[in-house]
């Protein structure tokens, strides 16, 4: 096999460790034969564009990345305070922004967590219409996570190093699925969420954004992101640029503009 296909195979096997994933369960999502993800990961076997697409949604990472297109962003959660060096892609997540984007997290999977629906993508989901649309009423950061444009939608770049973190401390738990005979991750809580971190604005939006969105599929909530402007305007693999709220339209705008202007 090339070079190439060694590269794309140790890129799978890293991310696929990364997030705790056997390569039984990653050949049973692709409904393939493990020995075939030991050849695809040791670059002797030729992976199909298909397949690419089904490992980009698996492994929460762009197509671009996989076939060495693209760097994969390095995410560093500041759990105190240190000197940090600032090397291209390297996305910091300080200490405070790391505690409220757990305790909304938690809030929602408190709230929504236990619905069959709910998995991984549709949280991806729920957190930037959440993060978008507080933006848009506001003109304040909520999370303030970072969205890349990915096929399946807005991908917050953050969520897996803080899960991570969080599953160690115990605070959520990640369970393998299945909804409608397809592969789901999902995450159940195992504390209550610290409603101190949120202001009252700040859960209403929240709750507003369960209420109407939670009930999607992953399938439906993906479709209905790819029709908001942020998501159209954004080129495939980069971030989404908080201030394209502002150019939302019905039915995605949260705000009333003719208000302003009064």
């Amino acid at each position: 096999m090339t070079e190439n296909s060694k590269k794309i195979g140790q890129r799978i096997k890293k991310l696929r460790e990364e997030i705790g994933m056997s390569q039984h369960d990653l050949a049973a999502r692709l409904d393939i034969l493990r020995p075939t993800i030991s050849q695809m990961e040791n670059g002797e076997r030729k992976i199909t564009i298909e397949e690419l697409i089904k490992l980009s949604k698996i492994l929460n990472t762009s197509m671009q990345y996989l076939m060495g297109l693209e760097d994969q962003p390095e995410v560093v959660l500041q759990e105190r305070r240190k000197k940090m060096t600032k090397p291209q892609m390297r996305i910091n997540v300080p200490a405070k922004k790391l505690e409220k984007f757990k305790e909304v997290l938690l809030y929602i999977l408190e709230k929504v967590g236990s619905k069959p629906n709910i998995g991984e993508t549709v949280i991806y989901k729920l957190l930037y219409f959440v993060d978008f649309n507080y933006y848009e009423k506001y003109e304040e950061q909520l999370i303030g996570a970072t969205y890349i444009k990915n096929t399946y939608g807005p991908t917050p770049i953050e969520f897996r190093k803080i899960v991570d973190k969080m599953i160690q401390k115990k605070e959520i738990v990640r369970v393998a699925n299945e909804y409608f005979s397809f592969p789901q991750t999902k995450y159940l809580p195992l504390r209550r969420s610290d409603l101190s971190e949120l202001k009252a604005t700040e859960k209403d939006l929240i709750d507003d954004v369960l209420c109407r969105l939670s009930d999607l599929n992953a399938s439906q909530i993906s479709e209905y992101s790819h029709n908001d402007v942020p998501w159209i305007t954004t080129e495939d693999g980069k971030a989404i640029e908080y201030e394209s709220v502002f150019y939302r339209t019905s039915p995605y705008s949260v705000r009333d503009y003719g208000e302003d202007i009064l």
